[in-house]
C-alpha cells in the first residue's frame, strides 16, 4: 500500500529557486508544506541518468533517503527539433555553473543560425515527475507542452528558457505570461495533473 502524505509535509527534491517556487505552486491547494532541499542541506546528485524520468526518479529517491520524507523531483528540458533534441536532458548545463540561462538561449539560438537553408524553430518542454517515499516506492508522471522558439527573448517572468518559448496557439511567451496561465498550461502542470489524478484527492487532502 503507497504512504499517503499523511503529515502533509513534502521535500522539493530541488535546488533551482524558480522550480521550487513553480511546484509549491502548484501545491497550494493541498495545503501541503514544503521544504527544498538545498533548505535541507541536501547535497545535490549527479545526474547520471538519459532520460528526463531518470533523472528525476535519482533525484527523488536521493532526497527521500536522505530526509526520510516523501520527495518529488522535476527534471525538465527544452527540446529543439532543428538541433537534434538538445539541449534536453542537459538544458541546466547549458547554463553553466552560474546558471545563467541568457547564455543558455544565446547557445540555443547560435546552433539554429549555423544551420543552412529555412530552419524549424519547433520546441516542446517536457517535466518528468517523480515522488518517491523513503521505503523507496517511487512514482512517475511525465508532461509535455508544444511550442516554437522567438528570438529575442521576450519577458521576465518565469525562469529558464522560459523568454524564448512560444506555446502553441499564444501569443505571448512564458516569460511574458502571468504565472497563473502558465501553471494552467505548463508541461510542469500537466505532469503534475497526472500525479493528482494518480494519488486521488485522498492522498493529498
Amino acid at each position: 500500500m503507497m504512504e499517503r502524505l499523511a503529515d502533509k509535509r513534502l521535500v522539493i527534491a530541488s535546488h533551482n529557486p524558480g522550480k521550487v517556487r513553480e511546484i509549491e505552486e502548484l501545491l497550494v491547494p493541498f495545503g501541503i508544506r514544503v521544504v527544498s532541499a538545498s533548505a535541507l542541506g541536501l547535497p545535490e546528485p549527479e545526474e547520471t541518468g538519459n532520460s528526463f524520468i531518470a533523472n528525476a526518479q535519482l533525484k527523488a529517491l536521493a532526497a527521500a533517503s536522505a530526509s526520510r520524507l516523501p520527495a518529488l523531483a522535476d527534471d525538465s528540458g527544452l527540446v529543439v527539433l532543428a538541433l537534434n533534441g538538445d539541449p534536453g536532458i542537459y538544458s541546466a548545463r547549458w547554463a553553466g555553473p552560474d546558471k545563467d540561462f541568457a547564455l543558455a538561449m544565446d547557445k540555443v539560438q547560435a546552433g539554429l543560425s549555423r544551420l543552412p537553408g529555412s530552419v524549424s524553430r519547433e520546441a516542446y518542454f517536457v517535466c518528468a515527475l517523480a515522488l518517491a517515499f523513503p521505503h523507496g516506492e517511487v512514482l512517475v508522471f511525465e508532461g509535455r507542452v508544444d511550442g516554437e522558439l522567438v528570438w529575442p527573448p521576450r519577458g521576465n517572468l518565469g525562469f529558464g528558457y522560459d523568454p524564448m518559448f512560444l506555446p502553441d496557439g499564444e501569443s505571448e511567451t512564458f516569460g511574458e505570461m502571468d504565472p497563473a496561465r502558465k501553471h494552467a498550461m505548463s508541461h510542469r502542470a500537466r505532469a503534475f495533473a497526472q500525479l493528482v489524478e494518480r494519488l486521488g484527492d485522498d492522498a493529498l487532502a
